[in-house]
């Protein structure tokens, strides 16, 4: 997966993040999808809620892209 650089990450939508109010763990293809769920415990200072619907986000996202979820939450 290329690294996504400042610049290209501030032109994503917020609605296009696991986490969008912190910008964190973008969901704009297979690849960021998969790196989202890798990553998805490792992300600080977000509520039980935060998580909860990122987690939504995530696996709308892994439909959408064709990515098969084998993490459980």
């Amino acid at each position: 997966m290329a690294r996504l650089t400042k610049a290209g990450r501030d032109e994503i939508s917020a609605a296009h993040f696991a986490f969008p109010k912190q910008r964190k763990e973008p969901l704009e293809n297979a690849s960021h999808v998969r790196n989202a769920v890798a990553r998805f415990h490792q992300v600080k200072d977000v509520t039980e809620a935060e998580r909860r619907a990122a987690w939504k986000r995530i696996q709308a996202a892994a439909k959408l892209y064709g990515v098969e979820l084998q993490h459980s939450k």
